[in-house]
């Protein structure tokens, strides 16, 4: 898939958001290897600590639909500024595979991809539990 598709899937997944208290709206796209597509938003909470990104929506979704093999993960927030993974939903990430492309954008024409190793260097991941 291309990315600035991944992108636009994003960013409609933006659009359902529920951010009352930040304001500020995320949306994501997951890209399976095997060709499936998962997209979530953010999901604030008036406590704070329950709130979810909506990348972590958006993997929960692919993982709890059987598939694990994510090839990218396109993520939009501000439409002024690339937004980036939170350092929990780099960790998170990082379950599923360091070599992940992580497509950070402010719309499908402003974008920068990193692999998930470069976003999240020397991480701790499932094989150091071995």
């Amino acid at each position: 898939m291309e990315d600035r598709l991944l992108i636009k899937i994003a960013m409609e997944a933006r659009e359902k958001s529920y951010s009352p208290y930040s304001n500020f709206k995320v949306g994501a796209a997951v890209y399976t290897k095997s060709g499936k597509v998962f997209s979530g938003c953010n999901i604030e909470s008036a406590s704070y600590t329950p709130t979810i990104c909506a990348e972590r929506v958006a993997i929960s979704k692919c993982i709890s639909e059987g598939y694990k093999d994510i090839e990218k993960i396109a993520i939009v927030g501000s439409n002024v500024k690339t937004s980036f993974p939170c350092g929990v939903c780099r960790q998170f990430m990082v379950e599923f595979g360091k070599d992940m492309k992580v497509i950070c954008a402010k719309n499908i024409d402003s974008y920068e991809v990193y692999t998930l190793k470069e976003l999240l260097p020397n991480s701790f991941g499932p094989e150091d539990l071995e």
